[in-house]
């Protein structure tokens, strides 16, 4: 049986373009179905239309005859595209998601391919691409393409760059590898200033089994791992690294989002967390960091980031966030808190060493969490890469996990 791609642009000008991807794909071997996205005025070459996707939006299919401006459309065009494409997707079993085009064609796809599962086939060539491209790919596996010259006909180069990008999305569809839960899959968040404890406990759980996924704490990187719990994949997290708490209440550049610990509290999947790097707010360069922080103790990591001390009053916030969080879970969650540091830096002798600080966040995430038989605190007296303290938490998540992985 011949696997399909749906492939999506704005054929309204885009057209001949999306039909030589699609002839490519064909000739490669799979079946395409082509994807109207128009906003204005209609194709024929179509296999789904504009209106066919609009139909999937609250306010129906005539949306578009309500807004004279091409902002508003093609807002209107993404939102009703997200929520038709996953389900389209799940039903008529696709093998891959391919779309071209410019600002407005990528807008309008970016969002409901974010929405489709990990390691689904997904790929957007766009005059976009070799700029900032976290917001069209977010924190998924989106690959994006630089079309080189403007989606705008046929030419010498814009053939060499489509042709890729078809034979690409039909490489990742033909040779797509399924994803078999042979171990039980976990996520942890690790940054370089917690790696040691990280490892230790990734390797004790390899050991008993397990198939520890690590994530950079980035902000995209415990978004990527909650969309993993959601989709499924991740079936209990050690949440180790929870800094991006702090560059989400004091304003750095790794914010985790105010979504953050939200998936997995909902899933009610065995949760083991700790406070890794809470210690510090990230910057980027020197010169970025904003001026209302110019008192403030910093420590230059390398010459894109910079790590700024955070403060009791600080670690106080970060405090009532994370416990309004967890205070609704339903399901055994445990932290634990290593009283002699949350970071390589945060220990005596090192720079950002400030027990007073670190108290003020234990004491007022005591305070804050309501802890019952199932939602437990533990102070442990070690520092956070005490090989001590990363057998703690493996020994915590086997008391959250209680027996669902024998």
């Amino acid at each position: 049986m011949r696997k399909t791609i749906y492939a999506l642009a704005t054929m309204d000008t885009k057209a001949d373009e999306l039909c030589f991807v699609a002839d490519s794909i064909r000739n490669a071997g799979l079946d395409v179905v082509l994807v109207d996205l128009s906003t204005r005025g209609h194709s024929d070459q179509t296999d789904i239309s504009a209106q066919s996707i609009l139909a999937s939006h609250p306010d129906g299919p005539d949306l578009l005859l309500k807004h004279t401006d091409r902002g508003q459309a093609v807002t209107a065009m993404a939102a009703a595209l997200r929520a038709w494409l996953p389900d389209q997707i799940n039903k008529k079993q696709v093998a891959g998601v391919i779309a071209i085009g410019g600002s407005g064609g990528t807008a309008i796809v970016a969002s409901a391919f974010q929405a489709l599962p990990i390691g689904f086939p997904k790929l957007i060539v766009s005059t976009v691409a070799s700029g900032n491209t976290q917001p069209y790919v977010g924190h998924s596996d989106i690959t994006m393409m630089y079309s080189v010259v403007d989606v705008a006909g046929l030419n010498s180069v814009s053939r060499r760059v489509l042709s890729n990008s078809a034979h690409a999305i039909a490489g990742m569809a033909i040779h797509s590898q399924e994803i078999t839960e042979e171990r039980p899959a976990l996520g942890m968040t690790m940054f370089g200033v917690t790696t040691p404890c990280v490892d230790m406990v990734r390797e004790n759980l390899e050991k008993k089994g397990f198939d520890p996924l690590v994530f950079h704490a980035t902000g995209t990187g415990g978004q990527a791992m909650e969309k993993l719990v959601a989709d499924g994949l991740i079936r209990g997290v050690l949440d180790i690294t929870t800094t991006e708490v702090a560059d989400e209440v004091v304003g750095g550049i790794m914010p985790g989002g105010p979504q953050r610990f939200d998936t997995i509290i909902k899933c009610g999947i065995p949760y083991v967390l700790s406070l890794g790097a809470l210690d510090m707010v990230n910057f980027g360069a020197p010169e970025t960091v904003p001026e209302r922080f110019a008192d403030r103790q910093f420590l230059v990591h390398n010459p894109q980031v910079t790590l700024m001390r955070t403060t009791a009053e600080e670690n106080r916030q970060f405090a009532k966030w994370i416990a309004a969080k967890i205070n609704r879970s339903i399901a055994p969650v445990e932290m634990l808190i290593p009283e002699q540091g949350v970071s390589m830096l945060d220990k005596q002798g090192e720079p950002f060493y400030d027990p007073e600080a670190d108290q003020c966040l234990f004491e007022t995430l005591e305070q804050e969490i309501q802890q019952t038989d199932e939602r437990r605190i533990t102070r442990h007296a070690s520092h956070i890469n005490d090989a001590a303290f990363a057998a703690a938490l493996v020994a915590a998540f086997e008391r959250v996990s209680g027996n669902q992985f024998q």
